[in-house]
């Protein structure tokens, strides 16, 4: 009920770039995939630390190191 919501989404590198969603006042950081043509984000999994980084990129397929936007 109360887990951690993780969803299933196609990862497109050619129509999507991966990035974090960073608070400035919370320190919270979301992974998202932010669209090239529109700049819309779609937001995919909480990042609380080092090990769901490791997981989302993991599971993504992502080497380099994700850009964050505030």
């Amino acid at each position: 009920m109360f887990g951690r919501k993780q969803k299933n989404v196609a990862f497109d590198p050619e129509r999507q770039t991966p990035v974090l969603r960073c608070s400035i006042c919370t320190g919270e950081q979301v992974a998202c995939f932010r669209d090239k043509a529109s700049g819309r984000l779609e937001e995919i999994m909480l990042i609380r630390n080092a090990k769901d980084m490791e997981a989302f990129c993991r599971r993504y397929g992502i080497g380099e190191p994700v850009e964050k936007i505030y």
